[in-house]
């Protein structure tokens, strides 16, 4: 009976991670699909091959990106870009949307820096990744302070805080892997 329960529990350690993993990556093309796929299928009808669709996003994606360099078009992006700035609500929601692809895909990238952060009168210590180094901007009793980014570990969710710098030590780790280890509740470590 306990070699039984053994091979169980080995068995759900083999194939769950596996089979979610599936899932979620299954749930990932149908989602990326349907974007333009839905708007094909009426004119492709039997012809529509899946997948098509994230070909067609991709494309779309990369020629705006293209176009976004050239003379012309980039002053229209930059109008657009300015009208958006300037519309409430709009605004707030544009910029953050903005400044987080900016921050991931851009050159400036945030989570570049991992940092160990020390929790005041506790002696424990949290990882979290800097985003912002100069933060003076916020309000001047800031002027010394980073913000730190501290995910919360099994989920995407985490805490901003505002720190003094010589309380933040820069690790030599590589982000992907400080972010895993954070993720995960400190089970992966490599």
């Amino acid at each position: 009976m306990k070699q039984l329960l053994k091979n169980f529990i080995n068995g759900l350690l083999t194939i769950v991670p596996i089979i979610l993993v599936i899932y979620v990556v299954i749930k990932i093309f149908t989602f990326l699909d349907s974007i333009l796929g839905n708007l094909l299928k009426p004119y492709l009808k039997e012809d529509y091959i899946p997948g098509i669709g994230i070909l067609l996003t991709v494309a779309i994606i990369t020629f705006l990106g293209w176009l976004s360099t050239q003379y012309f078009s980039g002053k229209i992006i930059q109008i657009i870009d300015r009208f958006l700035e300037k519309i409430p609500l709009v605004k707030t929601l544009y910029s953050v949307i903005k400044d987080t692809f900016h921050s991931l895909l851009g050159e400036k990238r945030a989570f570049s820096k991992v940092a160990l952060v020390e929790i005041p009168n506790t002696g424990m210590k949290s990882i979290g990744f800097i985003t912002s180094e100069e933060i003076e901007n916020l309000a001047d009793p800031l002027k010394d302070h980073i913000a730190v980014y501290v995910p919360q570990s099994f989920q995407v969710a985490g805490f901003t805080f505002l720190i003094p710098k010589e309380q933040v030590t820069i690790l030599d780790v590589k982000p992907e892997d400080a972010m895993k280890f954070v993720l995960s509740g400190g089970i992966t470590s490599k």
